[in-house]
This record gives structure tokens, sequence and C-alpha cells, in this order.
């Protein structure tokens, strides 16, 4: 599991998205890339959260940044996930979560006094060297893409 610091080289990955691609960090390189990590396609705050990115897409274009979505969800469920809220940037599956582990994201969480093993909502700002730029830990969706973006387009 490594430590996610501002600095550091994003750990690669070459995963499986929607739509039957694959995409690798380092493919994205010379680009400003923000991965935001959530729990489970289609819930409440994770819609809320990708519908808020999805919003900015064409801000973040605009600032030269791909943005990324990344959960343990399989592909196809990405797929539906996608088409059901109309949103327009890649989703990560990593059903395997060894990335997600890498990135020490696979955590213990506790709902009503039950413990379980879920993602911890985080985003990163990578920047165009493929090293952390900024990272935001526990996020609170509400005003949360407008945040990222402003942070990417000062990088």
């Amino acid at each position: 599991m490594t430590k996610l610091q501002t600095g550091l080289p994003a750990p690669d990955f070459d995963l499986p998205t929607d739509g039957g691609g694959r995409l690798r960090l380092k493919d994205l390189k010379g680009r400003k890339t923000v991965l935001y990590f959530y729990p489970k396609d289609d819930t409440p705050t994770c819609t809320q959260e990708a519908i808020a990115f999805n919003g900015l897409r064409k801000s973040f274009q605009a600032a030269d940044t791909e943005l990324i979505g990344f959960s343990a969800d399989s592909p196809k469920k990405h797929d539906r996930f996608k088409a059901k809220h109309g949103l327009d940037f890649p989703l990560v599956s990593d059903e395997d979560r060894a990335v997600l582990e890498a990135y020490g994201l696979w955590v213990e969480k506790q709902l009503y006094g039950r413990k379980y093993m879920g993602i911890e909502r985080t985003t990163l700002l990578i920047d165009r060297e493929g090293k952390i730029a900024r990272i935001w830990p526990k996020v609170s969706v509400k005003g949360h893409a407008e945040e990222v973006l402003e942070a990417a387009k000062a990088l």
C-alpha cells in the first residue's frame, strides 16, 4: 500500500473502462489529470459527485485537464451509470481492487456500527509529469468539483 503524497509519482495502472476501453495512467503524461475515486455507481452521493464533475467538463477541458472517475464497479455498471446520467468522461473499473489498494484507498469503513471494506472518497490532481500535485482525502461532495477545477486552472 502506497501512502499518497504530493510530489510523488502517481502509481501507474492499466485498467478497463466503460465502453470496452482501457486506460493507462502513463498515457496521460503531458496532460493534467483529475482522478476521482468514489465508492459505487448510482448511489446518491456518488451520482451527485459525478454530475457535478460532468457539469464542469468543458471547463476542465479548457484548463487542459483530463477527468477520470474510478471505482471497483464493473465496466458494464459504468456503462449504465454513464448512460443514465449523461456522463461524458471515462470511468475506470478496478474490480479486483489491486490499484485501489496500491493507492491506499481500499480501507476499512464503518456505518451504523458495522465494519466493512470500501473505497475512501478521494480526489487526486496529477501534474503533466505524472506527479501528485494535490490530494483531497475524505471528500465532501458539495462544492468539491469547483474547488478541484480552480486547482487545475492554477496548476
